[in-house]
C-alpha cells in the first residue's frame, strides 16, 4: 500500500466514522434515556436523504435544502414518537423491536410509493465538486472533506449541548434516574419527545450528507443501522463519548478491512467480518463497552 493510498483511505475512514457517529449519537441517546430499542432509526437516515434530494430539485439550493430536510426528519420522528412509540415505553424490548421493525417496512414501502423504486442521484454542488491536494499528488474530493468537517462540528455541538446546557443536564439526569427527574417536576414526556426528535434530526443529517456519495434509495438506512448498533455496543450504550470514539474505530476498521484482504490475498469475506470480530474482541475484555455510561 502506497502512502498516498493510505492517506486517502484514512480520510475515507474518518468520513465514514463521523457519519456513523451522527447515527449512533441519536440512537444511544434514545436508548440511554428512553430505554427504547428503535430499529427504525435507519429510516430517518433515509427520510433525511429523500427530503434533501426533493428539496434540491425544487429549490436548487443546497444551503436551503439541508436545514429544511433536517427539520423534516425531526418532524417525522416527532409524529412517530407521539403516535406510535409513546405507547411502547413501558413494554418490554421484544415488543419495541417488533413494532419498530414494522416501521422499517412501512417507511421503505412509503418512499417507494412517493418517490418510486429506483435510486435518486444527488449532484454535488459545483462549489463542492472539485478536489483539493492536501499533500502533493493526493487530490481528495472537497465534498468528503466538508462532510468530515460538518460531522466534527456536530460532535462539538453535541458535547456542548450535553455538558453545558440545561437541556443537557436534564438529558444526563434522565439517563441516570428518570423516575427522580419526573418526581422533581420535569415533564418526562416532553423530554422524551425532544430527545427522540434530536436523534431523528441527527440521523436525517447523516443521510442527506451521505446521499451524494452513495445515492438515495429505499432501504438505504438498513445497512448503516447494523454498523450503528455495533458502534454503540463497542462504545458503551448511552455514552456519547463512547459513540464518538467507537464510530472512528469502526470507520477505520471497516474501511481498511475492505482493502487489506485484497492486498494480502486473504478471503474477501474477512472484509464483512472485520467490525464484528472487533466488537467480539472488545466485549471479551470490556463487556460494558469502552466508555459505559454511568447510572
Amino acid at each position: 500500500m502506497t502512502v498516498l493510498l493510505f492517506i486517502e483511505q484514512l480520510l475515507n475512514s474518518l468520513q465514514l466514522g463521523v457519519t456513523l457517529f451522527l447515527m449512533a449519537a441519536g440512537l444511544t441517546l434514545v436508548f440511554g434515556i428512553m430505554n427504547m430499542v428503535n430499529l427504525a432509526h435507519g429510516s430517518f437516515y433515509m427520510i433525511g436523504a429523500y427530503l434533501c434530494a426533493t428539496l434540491i430539485q425544487h429549490t436548487g439550493s443546497l444551503l436551503l435544502s439541508v436545514p429544511l430536510a433536517i427539520l423534516g426528519a425531526a418532524a417525522v420522528g416527532l409524529v412517530v414518537e407521539l403516535t406510535t412509540l409513546r405507547a411502547l415505553y413501558q413494554r418490554d424490548h421484544l415488543d419495541q423491536v417488533l413494532a419498530t421493525f414494522g416501521l422499517i417496512l412501512f417507511f421503505n414501502e412509503l418512499v417507494k410509493v412517493l418517490w418510486g423504486p429506483g435510486a435518486i442521484l444527488i449532484d454535488v454542488p459545483a462549489l463542492l465538486s472539485g478536489r483539493v491536494e492536501l499533500i502533493p499528488g493526493a487530490p481528495y474530493p472537497v465534498y468528503r472533506l466538508v462532510v468530515l468537517a460538518a460531522g466534527l462540528a456536530i460532535a462539538v455541538f453535541l458535547w456542548w449541548l450535553i455538558a453545558r446546557t440545561r437541556l443537557g443536564m436534564l438529558i444526563r439526569a434522565g439517563a441516570s434516574n428518570r423516575t427522580m427527574v419526573g418526581a422533581l417536576g420535569v415533564n418526562i414526556a416532553r423530554l422524551y419527545s425532544l430527545v427522540f426528535a434530536l436523534g431523528c434530526a441527527l440521523a436525517g443529517f447523516a443521510g442527506l450528507m451521505a446521499g451524494p456519495i452513495y445515492g438515495v434509495e429505499a432501504g438505504m438506512g438498513d445497512a448503516i443501522l447494523i454498523k450503528t448498533f455495533v458502534v454503540i455496543v463497542i462504545g458503551g450504550i448511552g455514552s456519547i463519548r463512547g459513540a464518538f470514539v467507537a464510530a472512528l474505530i469502526v470507520g477505520l476498521v471497516d474501511t481498511f478491512g475492505r482493502i487489506l484482504p485484497v492486498l494480502l490475498g486473504l478471503p474477501a469475506a474477512l472484509a464483512e467480518m472485520a467490525i464484528y470480530l472487533l466488537m467480539a474482541g472488545i466485549l471479551f475484555f470490556k463487556p460494558a463497552g469502552l466508555f459505559p455510561a454511568r447510572g
